[in-house]
């Protein structure tokens, strides 16, 4: 993967998961799952706004808003789904407040590129890269519109 082109938050994060053994690199995944910022007031009551991430085993949803070509990233992960949990903190920390472009031009692997193919299943590690597809699908659309 090309992390050249990677937006500043996402290139730091992945350099701290590469800075750490593999047995490490889950315990960084579990503080970020401690990190999933909370829904804004207006989007805790409309659960209908929200996709279903299908890729992945635990229920996550995401909501996508762009504001004047800023992206805005919701999601939702339970707590007894750590792991899970810390994948959508990563991207709603790393994509939001970017430009429609940034978030558009992030490379689809890289979930794969964390290097945590070790510590959690591939199913894992699938579901974060279905939800930075759903995303940028989102982003997208609402681009466009």
């Amino acid at each position: 993967m090309d992390a050249s082109n990677l937006p500043a938050a996402l290139a730091e994060t992945r350099e701290d998961f590469l800075a750490l053994a593999v047995r490490d690199r889950l315990q960084l995944l579990l503080d970020f799952s401690n990190e999933l910022p909370g829904l804004p007031e207006q989007y805790r009551d409309h659960p209908d706004l929200f996709e279903k991430v299908e890729e992945c085993q635990s229920p996550v949803f995401i909501f996508v808003e762009v504001t004047d070509g800023i992206v805005h990233v919701y999601a939702t992960a339970p707590a007894e789904a750590p792991t899970t949990r810390g994948f959508a903190s990563i991207l709603v920390q790393g994509l939001d407040g970017l430009t429609v472009d940034e978030v558009l031009t992030v490379p689809a692997d890289y979930a794969q590129s964390l290097g945590l193919a070790e510590a959690v299943s591939p199913l894992r590690v699938r579901g974060m890269t279905g939800m930075l597809g759903r995303i940028k699908r989102q982003v997208g659309e609402r681009a466009a519109a």
